[in-house]
């Protein structure tokens, strides 16, 4: 049966509000939560960019979902053995309920530090190596290792779960559906595909979830909604790997201009009918995806829940 999260937009909302919206999702009555890992947004109208570590802390003390990172890119910007660390921490704070959401990430983030954004083939390599040391590290033992792209002397972690938390692997084509069956405990993409679930499957994904989501704008005015979505969150709509290679909000922004209110009608769902929401969130179960999260757009959060509470969240789980 599939589960129905709520996708914490950290690009879009500070620590306070994600804690509030976390707190509201389990109150509306959805079963899992995803939270967003960032260093910027995707343009300045979003306007923040929290660190995911600590307001997963945070997390743990207001709700009892389980959270996963969607996803985090364990390879630049930290080092694999920091990210062990806190993912193994973040387990331990919820009570073994974190699932660590990993992927090769976009420049946007991972660029910071100033180093050289790697090509899409070498991304692969250093996530399959920083995935090896991690799950070296919630062994318990002490490791050193000297890989390709990553060193490691003398590191282990002493707060760690008792069950390593499972790492997922993001991607959005056939070869990295086929990684992810090869490394990973379950396969995050953001695609309703079932060629693509059954390439992950072939690939060795045979029993392992599968994780999904999408963004919506629910409102009483659909068109005050699309320019929301416009406003916001036009980067939805930017094609091929324009999310993975700019480097900046401000050059997002101009991408986006590109990017029209018929674009947005097409493609994201957005007013109140309840027919379009349960036929976007179904298309994910109809797909066989284990679960799938939901991110509301715009600061009318409340009305969100309270639509999904009382018809979207029965009808799905009422195959109505």
């Amino acid at each position: 049966m599939t589960a129905y999260g709520y996708f914490l937009a950290s690009e879009e909302f500070g620590p306070a509000d994600l804690l509030a919206q976390a707190k509201a999702a389990e109150e509306a009555g959805f079963d899992v939560l995803a939270i967003s890992d960032h260093y910027h947004p995707w343009n300045d109208e979003q306007g923040e960019s929290p660190f995911v570590w600590s307001v997963i802390g945070a997390l743990s003390q207001v709700c009892s979902l389980p959270v996963t990172t969607l996803v985090t890119c364990p390879t630049v910007r930290m080092h694999p053995a920091l990210n062990a660390q806190a993912a193994a921490t973040s387990a331990v704070l919820t009570g073994g309920r974190f699932r660590f959401g990993v992927g090769t990430g976009e420049a946007l983030n991972e660029h910071v530090l100033g180093d050289v954004w790697p090509a899409a083939d070498l991304r692969l390599e250093m996530l399959e190596e920083a995935v090896d040391i991690m799950r070296q590290l919630f062994t318990g033992k002490q490791i050193t290792h000297r890989g390709q792209h990553y060193t490691v002397e003398n590191a282990r972690l002493y707060t760690r779960p008792d069950e390593p938390p499972p790492i997922y692997i993001s991607g959005f084509g056939p070869r990295a559906a086929a990684f992810a069956g090869r490394i990973g405990d379950g396969f995050i993409t953001m695609i309703p595909d079932g060629e693509l679930i059954g390439e992950f499957r072939k690939a060795g994904g045979v029993g392992k979830p599968v994780v999904g989501g999408l963004k919506v704008c629910w409102g009483t005015d659909r068109d005050r909604a699309v320019k929301t979505v416009r406003r916001l969150w036009p980067n939805m709509c930017l094609p091929g790997e324009l999310g993975q290679i700019l480097p900046t909000p401000s050059h997002f922004e101009q991408a986006c201009e590109l990017v029209t209110e018929d674009m947005i009608r097409d493609d994201i769902v957005c007013g109140d009918d309840v027919e379009e929401h349960v036929k976007a969130v179904r298309a994910y179960a109809d797909a066989e995806f284990d679960e799938v999260y939901v991110n509301q757009i715009g600061p009318d959060q409340q009305g969100f829940f309270d639509f999904y509470r009382d018809t979207v969240l029965p009808r799905l789980r009422s195959n109505a």
